[in-house]
């Protein structure tokens, strides 16, 4: 594996990780009244294009990150319907 993709895989993970505490706490708290619904959903079409992106040039960092955050936005935006 190139230093490159080293790089890019702490990168993916970083961003990713930093992530998963706000999907805890909403979970734990069952509460998403100061969660916005446009911007999550935003955020998830950034992230689908981000996985397309990731695929099209065949780069890991890139499709696990997008994968798994588009995962996490997706629990998010269950969470804020299902606690609305």
């Amino acid at each position: 594996m190139q230093f490159i993709e080293i790089i890019g895989l702490v990168a993916a993970v970083c961003t990713t990780s930093a992530f998963v505490p706000q999907v805890l706490k909403t979970w734990r708290d069952k509460s998403t009244k100061d969660i916005s619904l446009p911007m999550y959903c935003i955020f998830l079409c950034g992230t689908l294009l981000w996985l397309y992106y990731g695929l099209f040039h065949d780069s890991f960092p890139i499709v696990i990150a997008n994968a798994v955050t588009s995962l996490l936005v997706c629990v998010m935006l269950f969470l804020k319907l299902k606690y609305k």
